[in-house]
C-alpha cells in the first residue's frame, strides 16, 4: 500500500534518522532490514548501487511488508527509467544525490515523494519549486551544519535532512539537529563492513538503538 507523503516525513521527523543502505547479497539485506527495526528504525532507504539493486529491492520490498509501520524507498537514482524501474518494485519514497528534474518530475507524476539532492542555495530553491518540500544536503561532510542554517534563515519552510559523513556521536548530532535538520542518513558510519560480514546484526541492532535514542535526547533540548 502507497504511503502517504506527509505520512512518510513525519516518520522521518520521529524517528530522526534514516539508515542508508546497500548489498548484493538479499538474505544479507533482510537481516540488516530485520536489525534496523528491532532497533527502532521505522523509514530505510536502500540504494541503487549495485547491478543488482533492482532485482535485490523487489525482494526486499515484499519482503518488508511483514512490518505494517515500515517505509522503505529507493536512493542514489539519476534518471527517469530508474525512478519508474523502483516505482513499479513498490518504492515510497525516492532519494537522488543530485537535482534532477526528470526524477522529481516521474515521482510527483506518481505521487511519490521525490527527495533531491542539494548543494546550493539555487539547487533547494529550484527544488522547492518544483514541489519539494524535503531536500538532501550531500554530501554532508563537505557542505556542513552551517549550510543547513543558512538555507533555512531564507527558506525556513524547507525540510533539510544531511547524508554523508554523519556521526553517531553527541557532538556531530547536536550540530545538524541544532542547525534545523528534520533527521539525518547514515551509512557506513553505523553498517560497520567488519559487522556486516560477520553476521553481527544484535550489534547493529544495538548501535541504531542508542544512536535513536541520543537523537531523542538531543530534540529534546532542541523542539
Amino acid at each position: 500500500m502507497k504511503k502517504d507523503r506527509k505520512h512518510i516525513t513525519q516518520s522521518m521527523k520521529h524517528v530522526g534518522m534514516i539508515p542508508v543502505f546497500n548489498h548484493s547479497n538479499i538474505e544479507t539485506c533482510k537481516k540488516a532490514l530485520d536489525a534496523t527495526y528491532a532497533g527502532g528504525v521505522r523509514v530505510f532507504e536502500f540504494t541503487n548501487r549495485t547491478d543488482n539493486s533492482l532485482n535485490v529491492f523487489t525482494e526486499l520490498y515484499k519482503y518488508a511488508q511483514k512490518y505494517d509501520d515500515l517505509i522503505l524507498g529507493i536512493g542514489t537514482i539519476f534518471t527517469e527509467k530508474q525512478a519508474k524501474d523502483f516505482i513499479s518494485a513498490g518504492a515510497d519514497f525516492i532519494v537522488s544525490p543530485a537535482l534532477v528534474e526528470e526524477v522529481i518530475t516521474t515521482c510527483y507524476e506518481n505521487d511519490i515523494l521525490s527527495i533531491p539532492g542539494c548543494a546550493t542555495l539555487t539547487e533547494v530553491y529550484r527544488a522547492y519549486k518544483l514541489g519539494c518540500q524535503t531536500v538532501k544536503a550531500f554530501p554532508g561532510n563537505l557542505l556542513g551544519p552551517a549550510f543547513v542554517k543558512s538555507i533555512k534563515s531564507v527558506l525556513p519552510n524547507i525540510e533539510v535532512m544531511p547524508t554523508g559523513g554523519v556521526k553517531p556521536t553527541k557532538d556531530n548530532l547536536s550540530e545538524w539537529f541544532d542547525a534545523g535538520v528534520i533527521c539525518v542518513g547514515m551509512g557506513s558510519q553505523l553498517f560497520k563492513k567488519e559487522d556486516i560480514e560477520s553476521g553481527n546484526f544484535s550489534k547493529l541492532s544495538n548501535d541504531i538503538n542508542q544512536t535513536i535514542k541520543l537523537i531523542k535526547e538531543i530534540k529534546k533540548t532542541n523542539p
